[in-house]
């Protein structure tokens, strides 16, 4: 969850579900943390209205239907888990990094190449 999002701490928080009756032999972690709206004093989760996206449906159908999706959400099995020695920290299951964009080399130094020699020639015209 984001920051802020609570009176009394400004730091981000996460929910735990412990379920005695579990189905499932996995861990469902979701990392809601870049889901919300900000607010001057407090955080808080958009609801929908006024054609936002709605944060809370979003949290409540990935719990709901254990969906993964791509930098959000992720099931992660018990055996993984304890290779992790139980650690639980959310971005070492669910990471939020942005892949950094691929750069064409050849292509930045002929773009580089035409601006020099367009440059060369207002410089020799002028």
């Amino acid at each position: 969850m984001p920051a802020n999002l609570f009176f009394s701490t400004g730091i981000p928080v996460c929910i735990l579900v412990l379920k005695k009756c579990k189905k499932h032999d996995d861990v469902l972690f979701i990392n809601a943390s870049e889901y919300f709206e900000k607010g001057k004093r407090q955080n808080r989760l958009r609801d929908g209205k006024d054609g936002q996206p709605n944060d809370i449906k979003k949290i409540v159908e990935c719990y709901q239907f254990r969906t993964e999706e791509v930098r959000y959400s992720r099931c992660v099995n018990m055996r993984e888990i304890e290779k992790n020695d139980f650690n639980l920290n959310i971005s070492r299951y669910v990471s939020t990094a942005k892949p950094e964009p691929i750069i064409d080399l050849k292509e930045v130094h002929n773009d580089l190449t035409s601006l020099e020699e367009k440059v060369l020639t207002a410089t020799t015209n002028a």
